[in-house]
């Protein structure tokens, strides 16, 4: 069998947008230091189900990516959880935000992360998607996906106290810790009060201290969540303009 060796140098576009799931690879590619260019997508304009796109992603939906690939030939990752592994996979050789292949910690690692791709950000997106945007108000719907998504944050704050460590897995910020930033530090945009969950709230805080999360998080347009939540007027404002294109987006999906 062939080895086939890291990439030489880094070709990588990411194609983005100001969201819990774009943010977690810039602040990835932020953490590792990795150069690369950026192509903003504005989903309120559907850029992301045009044809070039779906070429990158065929599922129409951000954040992708591209680089080259060991054979010098373009690739092309979509969905968040696949491209930061492909990331430290490629270009973490010192481990930075990761850890050997195969140790308990690597498996540990993919543990947090499925748990995030899988539980917290459906979950927390349908809350917010009840409790912010629906056209009209389903109590069941948001009471069904805000616990749902307190279920989900008792956990990670029961491991991380139990655990005693800064990070999800050991005292090394890795990717399962991006992972999960993006939407933790929006919980109350799902009308989720994070103060309900004090060790979490800590590691929310001191994930935003790092200087990759800093940058990573106004990629591509500054990252206004943490004021946005202290404004209501301002948080209304965000509601209805995203209810509007959401709707209208699925209208346009149930058609096709």
């Amino acid at each position: 069998m062939a080895v086939v060796s890291a990439p030489a140098k880094p070709d990588i576009t990411l194609y983005t947008g100001q969201t819990p799931n774009g943010i977690k690879i810039s602040i990835t590619l932020e953490e590792l230091g990795i150069p690369y260019k950026t192509h903003a997508i504005d989903i309120t304009k559907d850029t992301q189900k045009e044809p070039w796109f779906l070429e990158i992603n065929p599922n129409g939906r951000i954040p992708a990516l591209t680089d080259t690939f060991t054979d010098g030939q373009m690739i092309r990752l979509f969905e968040s959880g696949s491209i930061m592994q492909y990331l430290v996979e490629q270009y973490d050789t010192e481990h930075i935000i990761s850890y050997p292949k195969g140790s308990r910690e690597s498996y540990e690692v993919n543990n947090w992360l499925f748990f995030l791709n899988a539980g917290v950000g459906p979950m927390q997106g349908q809350a917010n998607h009840f409790f912010r945007y629906a056209p009209e108000k389903v109590q069941y719907g948001i009471d069904r996906y805000q616990n749902e998504t307190r279920r989900l944050y008792r956990v990670l704050n029961k491991h991380l106290e139990a655990a005693n460590t800064e990070y999800l897995v050991g005292n090394k910020c890795t990717i399962a810790d991006i992972a999960h930033w993006g939407w933790i530090t929006a919980a109350g945009w799902a009308g989720v009060d994070i103060d309900e969950f004090p060790v979490l709230s800590a590691w929310d805080e001191r994930m935003l201290g790092r200087p990759g999360v800093e940058k990573g998080r106004h990629v591509p347009t500054p990252h206004k969540m943490k004021a946005m939540l202290q404004d209501k007027e301002a948080m209304d404002r965000a509601a209805k303009q995203a209810s509007d294109w959401i709707v209208r987006g699925q209208m346009k999906d149930a058609k096709k």
